[in-house]
């Protein structure tokens, strides 16, 4: 989502007790002397719990801190905006477990360690001739924390990343490495995939590759509400990946950006599509804000990787201080969702960035929000008033609670268990499963206790 908000805007605001506030560390060594300075997650909205943290460089190591410690939690790139991988006790942190393993053009397969990021993994695919079907965002994170929050890219056709996952290495609470595989043991790889750090800590993931391709980005702006009504589906399927940017405040869509792949989607070089106007130069999906750190657009092709995102490989967003929330509702009903939120439109447009909607294939892994159903996610980028949000929130989820919204497992929501559990079908066995791996709940924190048992 929307990231860099280099503006003077609102004050550092920490989060409440709801969202478990917790602090900054930095990676001195291998395994921790003691307690050290605890770490933030990217945007500053969120310190962790302990300052414990260790980072293995293998699958040995990861073993014998599972073996020692009686409580512990994976972290990845430190993305979410919620306490999922937080632990008050211990935590591993798979950063430094960041190599392609092995690349398989006979199965179509790429194995790598679940540190690595996207943004390290993708030129090297595409210099070995081979891409992945979709990017988010932000080509930062980690294929290890993506898969197991289910976060995703655009594109009615397109899965979530965890979608191209087919087998995965676990190492779960009795220490022992457990494979499991779309192949060999689908029901408990369909459950384990969005794990929620849950079942254990993910060492290896493998992914579907294909051919590499290219890809040229289109912007319109002013996109008249209108036109939303009467065209979603064609609108959001006329491009490979295809993102709208709204504020809420008037009846035009601010910013429509397509992503086409070259030879297979159609030219979007247009002076118009559906009333909005094509930019005349590079935009920020904040429209008054530098395009620098974008993407390039202007129908300009550049491989998969250099488009798919919204912003450059090279970027960390590193000083952007926001929140996010993401819900995801069926695609028939997208457009009585958008509506919905529309009638809060005041009371939003004062704490927001930016909204963006996407959309995202369905799938059948267990705890994915886009099971069995395509979706549309309305995402939520707001500024860091936290009191504010939280208070939000609970409006944006009623007005959505008649589409059977499901929340990103990695962004900030107050949805209560109770409702979770009625919009997850698979929920009570993804708990079994997680029984069978972790019995005395070593790989439990908070989030999950309030999220999944409560």
């Amino acid at each position: 989502m929307v990231t860099n908000y280099q503006m003077k805007r609102k004050t550092f605001i920490k989060l409440s007790s709801t969202l478990m506030a917790a602090p900054f560390l930095s990676p001195l060594s291998a395994w921790p002397l003691g307690q050290q300075e605890r770490l933030k997650n990217w945007a500053g909205n969120l310190t962790y719990s302990t300052g414990n943290v260790f980072y293995p460089t293998s699958v040995e190591e990861v073993q014998q801190l599972v073996k020692t410690h009686s409580k512990l939690k994976a972290l990845g790139t430190r993305h979410c905006f919620n306490t999922i991988a937080d632990s008050r006790d211990n935590l591993v942190s798979t950063s430094k477990m960041n190599k392609v393993v092995s690349l398989d053009p006979p199965q179509g397969t790429v194995t790598v360690e679940a540190g690595i990021k996207y943004g390290e993994l993708a030129p090297y695919l595409h210099a070995k001739g081979y891409a992945l079907h979709n990017l988010a965002s932000l080509p930062h994170i980690s294929v290890g924390g993506s898969i197991t929050t289910a976060t995703h890219g655009s594109g009615i056709r397109n899965g979530n990343l965890a979608s191209a996952v087919t087998a995965l290495e676990v190492v779960i609470a009795d220490g022992r490495v457990i494979h499991l595989s779309k192949d060999l043991n689908s029901e408990k790889f369909h459950a384990a995939v969005v794990g929620l750090g849950a079942i254990g800590i993910i060492t290896k993931v493998t992914l579907e590759v294909q051919p590499t391709y290219m890809v040229s980005q289109h912007v319109f702006v002013g996109l008249p509400f209108a036109q939303l009504k009467d065209n979603f589906e064609k609108i959001m399927s006329s491009g490979y990946s295809v993102s709208l940017f709204y504020d809420w405040q008037n009846e035009l869509i601010n910013e429509v950006w397509i992503k086409s792949r070259i030879g297979e989607d159609a030219d979007q070089s247009q002076p118009e599509f559906y009333g909005a106007k094509a930019a005349t130069k590079n935009l920020h999906p904040i429209i008054d804000l530098s395009a620098e750190n974008c993407t390039e657009q202007m129908g300009v092709p550049g491989p998969w990787f250099e488009r798919l995102p919204h912003f450059k490989m090279g970027f960390t967003p590193s000083s952007g201080k926001e929140l996010q929330s993401e819900y995801f509702v069926p695609l028939h009903h997208a457009v009585e969702a958008i509506e919905a939120v529309a009638k809060l439109g005041k009371q939003i447009g004062p704490h927001l960035f930016i909204t963006e909607v996407r959309t995202i294939a369905a799938d059948n892994l267990w705890m994915s929000p886009s099971r069995n159903q395509t979706s549309v996610t309305i995402h939520f980028t707001w500024k860091q008033e936290t009191e504010a949000v939280l208070q939000l929130l609970p409006q944006i989820e009623a007005a959505l609670a008649p589409f059977n919204a499901r929340p990103h497992w990695g962004k900030i929501f107050t949805i209560d268990a109770k409702v979770l559990e009625s919009r997850y079908e698979k929920l009570a066995g993804f708990k079994k499963l997680v029984a069978e791996y972790d019995p005395h709940g070593k790989f439990r924190n908070a989030f999950l206790e309030r999220n999944i048992y409560g």
